[in-house]
């Protein structure tokens, strides 16, 4: 683990790994938002990093410089972090930070060598795409895992997907090669409002989440900016009548169940082969 930097190496109780990137499958920010939520909500303990040097281009990925109150200058770089939150239930270490640019193999190596140091046997992976869905229905959820056969007892169309993929992808076949059980959830973000963050996806993922992991989360806060957001939406529909239309289209288009699960998936599809 080259790369990988340990702070801490703590002795966890039933642990689950819950982990998303920033970047490219991250629709609306969605996916890192409600992986985020779960360290926003409780304490948590970083133990271990990923030097950014290996893994990106720093022509591409700047580092961000920063002034503090005194005017003193310090540089932010990419991160890749593992952090522990402690529960009543189990353990969660929840994996978050950016998608790199280089040496994938490496990068997923150092994150499955130390998940199963920490004895992690099963990983929650969080995902967003841009979709022809619309913000009045539910945030649609697709997904994939080790164990297809689980998916629909938690409520996820099942995704056959094949072509580019991201980090998570490689990620996901990594762990399950390492005898880690994975469930890899995806949430569809309307197209005409993926260009700023989306409030219901980052809900829906978080909420799916915590069922996955089988832990508490409050989502009291996460609904209010839901239907704060959703009611700015509905109110700047209100003089657009040919958005409004296209709504209702999307409306209509779902009401079958059959037809909207091919829908996502086409989408699923074309979203991942436009990111090439």
């Amino acid at each position: 683990m080259a790369s990988l930097k340990w702070l801490d190496r703590p002795i966890l109780t039933d642990p689950v790994a819950l982990v998303a990137f920033e970047g490219w499958g991250d629709a609306g920010e969605s996916a890192s938002q409600a992986v985020a939520s779960f360290l926003e909500q409780s304490e948590s303990e970083l133990i271990a990093v990923i030097d950014p040097d290996d893994h990106f281009d720093f022509q591409v990925r700047r580092p961000m410089v920063e002034l503090d109150s005194q005017g003193i200058r310090s540089i932010t770089w990419p991160q890749n972090e593992l952090h522990v939150v402690r529960g009543a239930e189990r353990d969660v270490v929840v994996v978050l930070g950016e998608e790199p640019h280089y040496r994938w193999k490496a990068f997923t190596n150092d994150l499955v060598e130390s998940l199963s140091a920490l004895g992690v046997n099963r990983a929650i992976t969080i995902g967003a795409f841009i979709g022809q869905v619309a913000h009045t229905l539910p945030v649609p959820l697709v997904g994939s895992s080790t164990r297809p056969d689980t998916l629909s007892l938690h409520g996820l169309t099942p995704s056959g997907y094949e072509g580019p993929t991201g980090i998570l992808g490689v990620l996901n076949y990594a762990l399950g090669n390492a005898g880690i059980d994975v469930i890899s959830v995806w949430a569809a973000v309307p197209h005409y409002l993926s260009n700023q963050e989306y409030p219901p996806a980052k809900e829906a993922l978080a909420i799916k989440a915590a069922e996955l992991i089988g832990v508490s989360l409050d989502v009291g806060d996460l609904a209010l900016a839901t239907r704060h957001f959703l009611s700015t939406v509905d109110e700047a529909l209100e003089g657009n009548d040919e958005l409004q239309r296209y709504v209702e289209r999307l409306e209509e288009e779902a009401d079958v169940d059959i037809e909207r699960g091919d829908l996502l998936l086409e989408e699923i599809e074309d979203f991942l082969r436009d990111q090439r």
